[in-house]
C-alpha cells in the first residue's frame, strides 16, 4: 500500500468511528421521552461536545502567548518547551469539558421525564462520559493529523457539518414542494451559496509576493549563487478555525456563566433576545471580535521582526528596502494591510447570513457562513496535502 493510500485508509476510518459514536446516546435517558431516536441521538450522543472544549483551550493558550512573552519563549525552546505547552492545553480542556459536560447533565437532569433515573449518579457518569468523548477525539484529531491526511480537528468538526446537508437539503425540497418557500428565494440561496464558496476560494488562494533578492554566500563548503525569490504572505493570516469559532464564544461565555451564577433574570433575558444571531448588537460585537483577533492572531503567525532577522541571516534582501528594522517595519506595513482585508472578508463570509436575516430575508435553510468557511478551506488544504503526497512515493516515482 503507498503512503498517499495509507494515510487515506487512516483518516477515512477515524472519520466514520466519529460518525459511529455521534450515533451512541448518553446512558440514563429515559426511552420515552423520544431523545435515542437517530436524529436526536447525534445531538445528546457521548460526542456531544465534539472538540469545542479543545479547540476554546487551544485558542485561549495562543492568544495568552501573543500577549505574555514567557509563554511565547517557552514555545520555541523546542519539543520539551511545546509538550509543556500541550499539557497546559489539555488541563485548559478539562476545565471547560467537565463545565460544559456538568451543565448538560444538569440541565437534562432538570427536565421533567428526559432522566429515566435522576440522581447524583447520572450527573456523575454523564459528565465523565461527555469529557471523555472530548478527549477521545481530541486523540481522533491528532492521529489523522500525524498519521492521515489533513487537520484533524478541521476534518472533524467538517464532517459534522457536511453530515447536516442532506437533511437541510431535504426540508428545503419538502418547504418547496409545499409552497412554503417560493423557487426565487431558493435560487437565490444557490447563487449565494455558490458565491460564498468562490470567494473563499479567491481570498484562501490569495497571497501577496514579497520580492526578495539572495546574495552570493558560502556555507561550508557549498556555494550558493545570487537568486530572486518572493516571500508569500497570506491574504488571510489569521486562518479560519480561530475568528470562526471564538468570535461568538467572546460574549456568549459570559452569558453563559451569568445564566450559572444568576439563574434566569429579566436582564439576563435582554440581553440574550439583544445578542440573537442576526441582530444588530450581535453583527456589530462580532465584527469587531474577529477583527481584533485577526491582527492578534495574524501577529503571532507573521512576526514581521523574525522573518528580517531570518532573511538577514541567510543574506537576503528586500529591493530598495534596508536589512534588519526597515525591513521589519515594510513586512509589518504589508502584514497590517493584508489582515485588514482578510478581517474584512472574514466578517463577510461570517455575517452574510446574519445580514440578510436581520433585513427580514427568511432563508429556507440553515445558511451558516462559518460552517462554509470551515468546510471550502478544510477540502483546500486535503486538496494541497494530497497533490504533495502524490508526487513523490517512497521511491522516488509518482504514486
Amino acid at each position: 500500500m503507498s503512503e498517499l493510500a495509507r494515510r487515506i485508509a487512516i483518516t477515512i476510518g477515524a472519520l466514520l468511528i466519529y460518525r459511529l459514536g455521534c450515533f451512541i446516546p448518553i446512558s440514563g435517558l429515559s426511552p420515552q421521552a423520544g431523545l435515542l431516536q437517530p436524529n436526536a441521538a447525534a445531538r445528546l450522543s457521548i460526542f456531544s461536545l465534539v472538540i469545542f472544549p479543545y479547540l476554546s483551550a487551544a485558542i485561549i493558550i495562543q492568544l495568552v502567548s501573543v500577549v505574555w512573552g514567557r509563554l511565547s519563549a517557552l514555545e520555541r525552546s523546542g519539543e520539551a518547551g511545546r509538550r509543556r505547552i500541550a499539557r497546559y492545553t489539555l488541563s485548559l480542556t478539562l476545565l471547560f469539558a467537565a463545565f460544559q459536560a456538568f451543565g448538560i447533565a444538569s440541565t437534562l437532569q432538570s427536565m421533567r421525564g428526559l432522566v429515566a433515573e435522576p440522581s447524583a449518579w447520572f450527573l456523575i457518569s454523564t459528565t465523565a462520559t461527555l469529557v471523555g468523548g472530548v478527549f477521545f477525539l481530541v486523540w481522533l484529531s491528532e492521529l489523522i493529523t500525524r498519521h492521515g491526511i489533513g487537520n484533524g480537528l478541521a476534518l472533524i468538526l467538517s464532517v459534522g457539518i457536511v453530515a447536516a446537508f442532506p437533511a437541510e437539503v431535504a426540508t428545503t425540497i419538502e418547504l418547496l414542494r409545499q409552497g412554503a418557500v417560493s423557487g426565487n428565494l431558493v435560487l437565490f440561496n444557490a447563487i449565494l451559496s455558490v458565491a460564498v464558496v468562490a470567494m473563499i476560494v479567491l481570498v484562501e488562494s490569495a497571497r501577496r509576493n514579497v520580492p526578495v533578492q539572495y546574495v552570493a554566500r558560502q556555507v561550508g563548503k557549498r556555494v550558493f549563487a545570487p537568486r530572486a525569490s518572493v516571500l508569500p504572505i497570506k491574504l488571510n493570516s489569521a486562518g479560519f478555525l480561530i475568528p470562526v469559532t471564538v468570535a461568538p464564544w467572546i460574549f456568549n461565555l459570559p452569558l453563559a456563566l451569568a445564566t450559572l451564577v444568576f439563574g434566569q433574570t429579566l436582564w439576563l433575558a435582554a440581553a440574550y433576545a439583544h445578542l440573537t444571531y442576526g441582530k444588530p448588537l450581535n453583527i456589530v460585537l462580532i465584527s469587531i471580535a474577529v477583527f481584533l483577533l485577526a491582527f492578534i492572531y495574524a501577529a503571532r503567525v507573521l512576526d514581521p521582526e523574525h522573518a528580517a532577522a531570518t532573511l538577514q541571516k541567510l543574506g537576503g534582501t528586500i529591493p530598495d528596502v534596508a536589512p534588519g528594522d526597515a525591513t521589519a517595519d515594510h513586512l509589518d506595513r504589508i502584514a497590517s494591510l493584508t489582515t485588514v482585508v482578510g478581517a474584512v472578508y472574514l466578517v463577510a463570509v461570517l455575517l452574510i447570513p446574519a445580514a440578510l436575516l436581520a433585513s427580514g430575508t427568511v432563508l429556507p435553510y440553515n445558511f451558516a457562513g462559518g460552517s462554509v468557511l470551515i468546510v471550502v478551506c478544510t477540502i483546500l488544504d486535503l486538496k494541497k496535502q494530497v497533490r504533495e503526497l502524490s508526487r513523490i512515493n517512497r521511491g522516488g516515482e509518482r504514486i
